[in-house]
């Protein structure tokens, strides 16, 4: 028996060792052993390259502006470990925690014991918990993928809707190598007659997408042709912008999820909440709308940290998102001196990722290491032209800031795991 939420994260933790492993067999089996708790919850599924966990946060606010209890299941986390399993914006209490932990642990053991179901990983069991602590305690729960769709743990829902928020290249060596095969990956939440709502994709992976939907008589949402965005602009710390679909027009809305990617990560929210309010009947009021967009709060991702100096932290943690953090640094932070403290894990393609933020005009960039496993080896990186490297990124971190004034600004990036890091040095 486990008695505290130390001693209960402590054994799902021993779980990483198994790593990440696609397949269903494993999950399907923790589940059937508690009664499929999938089966009687109401669900959203949310897959992506990128935007997947901003988009669950867009929309459980505004799902909340209807009165509903609303799960979330996400990862990875930043503050708490409970944070990834919440109802209506609580962790699940650490009390709660640890009597999944003691209802899972046998099975788990029991399952370990049989060579088809042993070494289940940590993000199976995670998923199996969580559909069994939303069963009869939420109106609907929006379930983030973890890696790719088809063979991801959480690919055992039936959902009411679905959406794909992005697809890049990431985890290449489990999902592929091109667009098309992630697309391939990713397509597979999509369900027999289940609306799919797409963002902004690249034509050659939406073709994919679009093929397993009607495949399957899905119907099927496209960012702009069935819904779209205006962007407005970047104001007092809010991203401005237009939503319209064939139905509704929204004017003026903010969010205070700063990036250009932020919008369009709120409207495939926006258009997910239009479909959930049609079927269930629900008026569309835009004034709750916009009380919900600016509730939004989604740490390490473009969160501004500190305002003198300024400092932002983004988990831009593969070539897609490093990208969106470049564009938005050299159209919104183009009038500051541009500081970068960036580490990463080598799972991802790092080579890429530095030579995209290299381009950024009279950079000052560090490139430094963190306790974690897999964390970049820094012997690998001496031959970068334009980058400082500072095994000790705590004392990196002081010197930026000792050095910053008005017009600088200083972007902490990379892995989550980094900037999680990171963020509670600067919290404390």
């Amino acid at each position: 028996m486990y008695e505290t939420g130390d001693e209960a994260i402590g054994w799902i933790d021993s779980r990483t060792k198994h790593g990440s492993r696609p397949g269903l067999i494993r999950v399907k089996e923790l589940l059937r052993l508690v009664g499929n708790p999938e089966d009687d919850v109401k669900s959203i599924h949310i897959a992506g390259t990128n935007g997947k966990g901003s988009t669950v946060m867009y929309l459980r606010v505004l799902l909340e502006q209807k009165n509903l209890t609303v799960g979330t299941f996400t990862s990875p986390y930043i503050e708490s470990f409970y944070e990834r399993i919440v109802i209506n914006g609580q962790p699940i209490p650490e009390k709660d925690f640890v009597t999944l932990t003691n209802k899972f642990a046998p099975l788990v053991e029991k399952m370990d014991s049989e060579d088809s179901f042993s070494g289940i990983t940590q993000f199976e069991i995670l998923t199996a918990m969580a559909f069994d602590y939303f069963k009869n305690r939420v109106d609907i729960a929006i379930i983030e993928t973890g890696i790719g769709g088809l063979l991801d743990s959480t690919n055992v829902v039936k959902p009411e809707l679905c959406a794909i928020t992005t697809v890049g290249l990431d985890h290449v060596d489990i999902l592929g190598d091109t667009l098309e095969k992630i697309a391939e990956q990713k397509a597979g939440i999509i369900k027999r007659n289940i609306p799919i709502v797409s963002g902004n994709i690249p034509s050659n992976a939406q073709k994919v997408i679009q093929t397993a939907a009607k495949k399957v008589h899905a119907p099927s949402l496209l960012w702009k042709e069935d819904y779209e965005t205006k962007y407005l602009g970047f104001k007092d710390q809010f991203e401005m912008f237009n939503f319209q679909n064939q139905y509704i027009k929204l004017q003026n809305l903010k969010t205070p999820l700063t990036g250009h990617q932020q919008v369009e990560n709120a409207a495939v929210a926006l258009e997910l909440f239009y479909l959930y309010c049609q079927s269930h009947k629900y008026s569309f009021d835009e004034s709750q709308i916009q009380q919900g967009l600016s509730k939004v709060f989604w740490p390490a991702r473009m969160e501004v940290v500190s305002q003198n100096p300024l400092v932002i932290m983004d988990g831009a943690h593969n070539p897609h998102a490093i990208k969106r953090l470049k564009d938005n640094i050299l159209t919104e932070y183009q009038d500051k001196r541009i500081h970068i403290l960036f580490s990463a894990i080598t799972t991802k393609n790092i080579d890429s990722m530095l030579k995209d933020l290299l381009t950024i005009p009279q950079l000052d960039f560090t490139l430094t290491t963190f306790d974690y496993p897999n964390a970049l080896s820094l012997t690998d990186y001496q031959n970068f032209d334009g980058i400082t490297i500072d095994s000790n990124w705590q004392q990196a971190l002081e010197n930026k800031l000792s050095q910053m004034g008005e017009a600088d600004v200083l972007f902490v990036t990379g892995s989550l795991y980094f900037v999680s890091q990171v963020r509670d040095f600067i919290k404390k």
